[in-house]
């Protein structure tokens, strides 16, 4: 292995030649569907729903459309320079190394948070079936069985990866046949009937208001989170440039199907006061149809769903740290890949985090997941707001001849740029006026800026003569070879 501060195939590579190229199409595709579909919506759509009412469909509609432009931001970025490091490394390229340093280590907060997350979700939906077997247990459990998953190979996490998926895409799809059949039957769902009347009774399309509505951007940012992965894949996949543009687009589309589709027939098949925090909706909903053992058939497929994202966030996070370490940017040992090709330094030293998520568990079990989430959605900001701004910097350093911009493009740059930016200052903006963990995450943020700055400065002093000074940001992206 390269020494800290050393990157082997030059500026840029991050060490993808020491990846295996295991993931196929068949498996990418799954993964960035499956980056898609989460537990913020299998979990989290009930409590904001019992929150905000059926006017959650906006908070939805309002974030599909930033994560589009997001997730075309990522993609021109992608085939500009397909690599595992993805984000990190077009930090570093077109903003400059501190970019690089905060963005790799946000992220990692974010998927570490996400982890808690889903282990906490595991075990509220394990508590259907176990309720004497307390929260804590189940989710270290889910921990080790993903952990190991992660650390025998990459081909392993990629068919698992792949049938999570499969799971996943037919439970929605499921759902939303079933749900349109009910709502177009105007069929009775227990005490209830289905039907479009749902989305205004009961005090109307926004009984609480507006302003509890726009309080929930966080938790739909959160639900959103995960789409980006397919571009760290992009550094261990098979022809990367023509599996891509397919794999981002199909992302795009689902998120209008799977995300804006389920909630809307949500709110129509039962009233907003039907769905409760402590449950997946798509149990409920099941449940109330009086079909032996829908509800449990369910509630396995969301448990499958709180796993598939861990299990994402292991892979992840095992990538970009490994990035950050080969430029002494993370501790040296987060750097160590074995000899199957995996990076399995960043993955355990995630993991070690995530014990700790293990005691949040035990310490708060019923705010465990609102705090995750809400922690985790400051590391989707910051992600989200890196690669649309590195796009920006992408396409003027393509205007000023410096690079080839590839043909698959952001639409509407650069005013959707900075539209896309505007709504994510806001969403951080609102965080301090809503829940208690939404405030409890918001207060850490000085925090987290502290210490990333702390870190970077500590970073500067420690770079090996291999790696040499760290340039200032420059005023733009450095000329690259590649297009």
């Amino acid at each position: 292995m390269d020494p800290p501060g050393t990157l082997a195939g030059g500026p840029g590579h991050e060490g993808d030649e020491d990846y295996a190229k295991s993931l196929s199409n068949r498996q990418v595709r799954m993964i960035a569907i499956g980056g898609a579909i989460g537990v913020g919506l299998f979990l989290g759509a009930g409590g904001k729903l019992a929150q905000a009412g059926p006017g959650l469909i906006l908070s939805y509609a309002i974030c599909g459309v930033a994560a589009f432009f997001v997730m075309r931001a990522l993609g021109e970025l992608v085939l500009h320079r397909p690599t595992a490091g993805s984000f990190v490394s077009y930090a570093r390229e077109f903003i400059g190394p501190w970019a690089g340093f905060a963005s790799g280590w946000l992220y990692w907060l974010n998927w570490a948070m996400t982890g808690v997350a889903e282990t906490t979700a595991v075990g509220i939906y394990v508590h259907r079936w176990l309720p004497g077997v307390p929260q804590w247990i189940v989710a270290l459990a889910a921990l080790v069985v993903l952990l190991t998953v992660n650390l025998l190979s990459v081909r392993l996490f990629g068919e698992l990866e792949f049938w999570f998926s499969v799971i996943k895409v037919l439970a929605i799809v499921t759902f939303l046949v079933v749900g349109l059949g009910l709502v177009l039957t105007a069929a009775g769902v227990g005490h209830e009937h289905a039907g479009p009347a749902n989305l205004t009774s009961h005090g109307g399309f926004m009984p609480r208001g507006l302003p509890v509505v726009l309080m929930s951007l966080q938790a739909v940012v959160y639900a959103y989170s995960g789409i980006e992965m397919v571009g760290i894949a992009a550094g261990e996949t098979q022809n990367p440039r023509r599996v891509m543009p397919r794999a981002i687009n199909g992302v795009i589309w689902r998120i209008g199907i799977f995300y804006v589709g389920s909630v809307i027939l949500l709110a129509m098949v039962l009233p907003w006061t039907a769905y409760s925090a402590g449950e997946s909706p798509f149990v409920t909903v099941f449940s109330r149809l009086g079909v032996p053992g829908a509800g449990d058939i369910m509630n396995a497929v969301v448990l499958t769903a709180a796993l598939s994202s861990c299990n994402s966030g292991l892979y992840a996070t095992g990538r970009i740290l490994r990035s950050l370490s080969r430029r002494g940017e993370a501790p040296e040992f987060a750097g160590r890949m074995n000899h199957r090709h995996v990076p399995y330094g960043g993955i355990l030293f995630t993991a070690i985090v995530l014990t700790l998520g293990v005691g949040l568990n035990y310490a708060v079990p019923k705010m465990a997941f609102d705090i995750a989430t809400s922690a985790s959605a400051l590391g989707v900001v910051a992600v989200w707001g890196t690669l649309v701004w590195c796009q920006l910097r992408l396409r003027a350093a393509a205007q000023r001849g410096e690079v080839a911009r590839p043909s698959f493009r952001m639409p509407g740059a650069p005013v959707t740029n900075w539209l896309t930016l505007a709504f994510l200052a806001v969403v951080v903006g609102l965080m301090p006026f809503a829940d208690e963990a939404n405030q409890i995450a918001f207060w850490c943020l000085p925090a987290v800026v502290a210490v990333l700055f702390a870190g970077w400065r500590v970073v500067r002093r420690r770079l090996t003569p291999a790696t040499g000074p760290v340039p200032p940001t420059p005023a733009g992206p450095p000329r690259s070879p590649r297009s």
